[in-house]
């Protein structure tokens, strides 16, 4: 009879932690600082559109070659597009999870709404939402072409960004987005940072001064380029 049914086997320990509200928390930090990692490094990588389009189309260049002759011809992109993708859904679902997990525990409103903490979580949540939105326009428009304007051009990015922002919508998306974006950081990586035990009474202070300079630096950063468009800095 012992061998007729292993339905009492015991969850795995991923599965364990996964259920957990504290191993979905470290899933969300984790996955989040490596979307800061790519964010840091895509910012740096737009600011090149100020050297002019030779430098900018051969940065979109290198990033298709990255890791040749050991990786075949744009494999490189790809994986760091594959972690990409992963860490975002596993971002997501673990917010998504963990807000519905919320909601469930407390299904009638507080008497007494605490102010501060609500504040992060609508910024957080509602941040998510348009920022996800963003990232499929994105996708669309700068990627795959399918809803950029003036006719998409495969090989010059430079270009391509031109038409982007030289529509109202495209800077108003894109704007929006990184506003969202830097809201978002300021509240997530010192979450992230409580989270994964860093910090302490005596951190906390600079803990919150490099989440806001974090914020401030990645929202500056990607925001001037659509300016520099909009001002004819770059064209």
């Amino acid at each position: 009879m012992a061998l007729a049914t292993r339905t009492d086997r015991e969850p795995s320990m991923a599965r364990t932690v996964w259920d957990s509200s504290v191993g979905k928390k470290t899933v969300m930090a984790v996955s989040g600082l490596v979307m800061l990692a790519y964010l840091v490094v895509h910012m740096l990588g737009n600011l090149k559109i100020f050297f002019g389009s030779d430098e900018f189309n051969g940065y979109a260049h290198w990033l298709r070659t990255l890791g040749e002759p050991f990786l075949h011809h744009e494999w490189g992109l790809w994986i760091a597009r594959v972690v990409l993708v992963a860490a975002v859904a596993a971002h997501a679902t673990a917010a998504y999870q963990l807000s519905r997990r919320d909601i469930r525990a407390r299904p009638t409103a507080y008497v007494h709404k605490r102010r501060r903490a609500g504040y992060a979580t609508r910024t957080m949540r509602w941040g998510g939402i348009i920022l996800g939105l963003f990232i499929v326009w994105h996708i669309l428009d700068l990627t795959t072409g399918t809803v950029h304007p003036n006719g998409f051009e495969a090989g010059h990015p430079y270009q391509n960004v031109i038409d982007t922002f030289s529509t109202w919508y495209g800077n108003v998306i894109y704007i929006v987005a990184t506003l969202a974006l830097g809201l978002h950081i300021r509240h997530g990586f010192w979450s992230a940072a409580q989270t994964l035990g860093t910090g302490s009474r005596t951190r906390d202070r600079a803990l919150k001064t490099t989440a806001n300079v974090l914020a401030l630096v990645l929202t500056v950063g990607f925001v001037s380029v659509p300016v520099a468009v909009m001002t004819g800095v770059v064209s």
